[in-house]
């Protein structure tokens, strides 16, 4: 549980949630996305969050450490060869 967790705005989060998944899965790492700066949900692996309901309340503890280590996401453009990702989602065309 000692891994170091990123921060990302809900804003941007919502614009690469796939490939925040991928980080997540592929890459082992947690994601902390924030609001006003201030955290508001983690994405953790599946195993990761079956990992924290057997350990019950005395989890507590590292994971409020782990979210109060948080550090700035990269971007998903230099992620994307990691991951083997060919597609990105841009939205709407503008006319």
């Amino acid at each position: 549980m000692g891994s170091m967790a990123y921060e990302i705005p809900v804003t941007q989060a919502r614009a690469e949630l796939a490939e925040l998944i991928n980080r997540v899965v592929y890459g082992g790492e947690r994601v902390v996305v924030t609001r006003h700066g201030k955290p508001l949900v983690a994405l953790v692996s599946a195993a990761d969050l079956e990992r924290l309901e057997e350990m019950g309340p005395q989890a507590e503890e590292p994971v409020i450490s782990s979210v109060s280590r948080v550090g700035t996401l990269s971007s998903a453009p230099g992620e994307r060869q990691r991951f083997g990702i060919a597609a990105e989602h841009r939205g709407p065309e503008t006319r």
